[in-house]
């Protein structure tokens, strides 16, 4: 069970991401491990992606999560969102 909800988490992350990607002009989605300043992610896009990934989980997340190397790339993303719903179902 748990495998199934890390896939759906790990997929509606990538969704948010590239979404705000296409928003913000970039032609091909990102991958897992690339950063995303590098793929041109600029810091107003990366404050629409936080905000997007509160909004799709419906969460809050506590300003001790909220760095740069928390949001580099789609994975670090996921391993954030891994360690907020610990436990939660």
């Amino acid at each position: 069970m748990l495998d199934t909800r890390t896939h759906i988490v790990s997929g509606k992350i990538a969704q948010v991401v590239n979404d705000i990607a296409m928003r913000n002009g970039l032609k091909r989605p990102i991958g897992e491990t690339e950063g995303l300043v590098d793929s041109g992610l600029n810091s107003i896009a990366m404050v629409d992606l936080m905000l997007a990934i509160e909004a799709a989980f419906d969460i809050a997340i506590p300003p001790p999560y909220l760095t740069p190397e928390n949001f580099r790339s789609i994975a670090s993303i996921e391993a954030v969102m891994s360690r907020l719903t610990v436990g939660s179902a």
